[in-house]
């Protein structure tokens, strides 16, 4: 077993451990709007719940050189953003959205995609995803790197609103093949659902 010290080595070594061990992960796609009312949208796989009571879901931006990115920017001024669960049926799109555009410029232009609108917030979600979720900006937190310039936006979003496919939903539940998710290995690999097994928790 190697025993690696991640002080002794780089930011990128840490990171290809990061994303090589840590798999799958769901990818979040997130659309916002710019003050100048352009919808960018962006797939992040840092991406998980929070907690049920209430309803908060995580998402971590990455900076490029302490720069806050359009997605933290835009979810920061406008406090809200679409969360859409990644599946099979867009998932071209979905990349073609981790395209580097400048900030007036919509990525979901770029990949054909349809913005669709929110019945709570003002940030249009995307009509292809099975599952949306409208959500309120509850904390931005800025973490890692230095003082100066943190490494990565930690968005903590309140869903205000799910938008669920009536094919998934039976009797409160989602169905996990209807759904097709697609979720992020490392570099351009991903991964599909594959078998599904059950195990009984112990009491």
């Amino acid at each position: 077993m190697l025993s690696i010290d991640p002080n002794n080595q780089s930011e990128r070594d840490n990171y290809k451990l990061l994303i090589g061990s840590i798999i799958p992960r769901p990818i979040a796609m997130v659309t916002t709007v710019s003050n100048s009312g352009v919808l960018n949208a962006a797939p992040f796989s840092y991406f998980n719940i929070v907690t049920a009571n209430p309803p908060l879901i995580s998402v971590s931006v990455q900076r490029k050189q302490g720069a806050l990115k359009d997605t933290s920017r835009n979810a920061i001024e406008s406090g809200a953003f679409v969360v859409h669960i990644s599946d099979e049926s867009y998932i071209q799109g979905i990349n073609t959205t981790a395209a580097n555009l400048a900030p007036d410029e919509s990525e979901v232009m770029l990949a054909g995609l349809t913005p669709i609108a929110s019945e709570v917030i003002s940030v249009p979600g995307l009509a292809e995803a099975k599952i949306r979720m409208e959500c309120l900006l509850e904390q931005a937190i800025p973490l890692g790197g230095t003082e100066d310039a943190p490494a990565t936006d930690l968005l903590i979003g309140r869903v205000v609103r799910f938008h669920v496919d009536e094919s998934l939903y039976h009797n409160g539940h989602i169905d996990p093949e209807k759904l097709q998710p697609v979720s992020r290995l490392a570099g351009a690999n991903y991964s599909k659902l594959g078998e599904i097994f059950s195990i009984e928790r112990p009491e």
